[in-house]
């Protein structure tokens, strides 16, 4: 069994195996081949990967042409995909929902594609739950951002001149991406308070040390698997309400609510932005999906009446080393189903083969949608 790497798009900087994982594989009886310098800006040279057992191929065509498992970060470009090898398996992340023509154009090349945005969020799954890898370095790089443009400091100071207050911070949406956003403004010293639709993380936000912010939604906000529901739209108003006083009174807002194939929830609305102090600042974690604030500019960072907005995408993809490992980490736990003796073997009775499968021989097995993700607790 043959693993090809490519390299990535200019925009993405992380590659989807490292030399370690390279290593593992070989243990298992398979080769990789990975292309020239595709992992270079995630911080992995060429010899690294050969000394790891890779060999090294120059192009995409070179690169491709014995694979029988392709694995990639992001989804293939155009070029890439008609130099897939027909009845090959794709490995990335491959964002189906919102997108059926891309994944017919996978039936139409005849690839066996595996998403790792759709694997079943279930016990044996959590070592290839690529969204939770991902999602925690965003949460973790969301705080630096926001200490980095934040005219304060973030914990209490005593000194000669007299006492810094420390600076307050409010989340919103406490899945992995807000805990861990929460957990490293916790660490900076700052006074975090946090919320969430869902009442079942009160005691997650409450165990880092923040403050659970409540509001009585009027009905069960919580979906199956622990992940939140799309709200009504009496209770994102209701909820909207609620916030403009804990905004207003917040020196950082970092927002993380994101529902796979939709636009974001809009949490921050213009009145809430305008009722911030000067200086303030807010983190869109949802950016990429039109954001949680509606004057956030996704890929920019913009001042509106006073207070900085990022909305950088893909953060992630800015500490790109460890993101890597993590991620190439998901992927070989996912390959250990695929390679058996040496050999790819697709088990397509597989719960979680079968639930980030898209396409077989040919044919759309899976074309995922919200409310099928939000059942098996993907969508949050």
């Amino acid at each position: 069994m043959n693993v090809a790497v490519l390299k990535e798009s200019a925009s993405e900087p992380r590659v989807a195996l490292v030399p370690e994982t390279v290593t593992r594989i070989a243990k298992a009886g398979a080769s990789t081949v990975i292309q020239h310098d595709a992992g270079l800006r995630a911080g992995f040279d060429d010899p690294a990967y050969r000394e790891a057992g890779a060999a090294i191929a120059s192009t995409t065509d070179e690169t491709l042409a014995h694979a029988d498992v392709t694995v990639k970060v992001a989804r293939p470009t155009d070029e890439e995909l008609r130099a897939l090898p027909a009845g090959s398996v794709l490995i990335a992340l491959l964002a189906p929902l919102g997108d059926p023509q891309y994944v017919q154009r996978l039936a139409n090349q005849r690839i066996t594609a595996l998403s790792m945005d759709t694997i079943p969020r279930i016990t044996r799954a959590q070592s290839m739950d690529a969204l939770s890898s991902q999602s925690n370095i965003a949460g973790y790089k969301a705080v630096l951002l926001a200490a980095a443009a934040l005219p304060k400091f973030f914990p209490m100071l005593t000194t000669a001149a007299g006492t810094i207050r420390p600076a307050k911070v409010l989340v919103l949406g406490a899945g992995v991406a807000g805990l861990q956003a929460i957990a490293t403004a916790r660490r900076l010293g700052s006074v975090v308070s946090a919320y969430d639709t869902r009442a079942v993380v009160k005691e997650q936000v409450q165990s880092l040390g923040a403050t659970f912010l409540e509001i009585e939604l009027g009905a069960d906000s919580e979906g199956a698997g622990g992940y939140a529901k799309e709200l009504t739209p009496e209770q994102i108003e209701k909820q909207r309400r609620f916030m403009l006083e804990h905004i207003g009174a917040s020196d950082v807002v970092i927002t993380t609510a994101l529902v796979p194939g939709v636009r974001a929830p809009l949490l921050i609305t213009e009145e809430a932005v305008e009722g911030m102090k000067p200086g303030s600042v807010i983190v869109d974690l949802a950016a990429e999906a039109g954001g949680n604030c509606a004057l956030t500019v996704p890929g920019e960072t913009t001042v509106a009446h006073g207070v900085t907005i990022i909305g950088q995408e893909n953060l992630a993809g800015t500490l790109p080393y460890h993101a890597s490992q993590l991620y190439s980490r998901n992927i070989f736990a996912l390959l250990q189903l695929l390679i058996k003796d040496g050999q790819l073997n697709l088990d397509l009775n597989d719960e979680v083969i079968k639930g980030a499968m898209l396409t077989h021989d040919g044919e759309i097995v899976h074309q995922p949608t919200v409310a099928a993700l939000q059942k098996t607790g993907v969508a949050s």
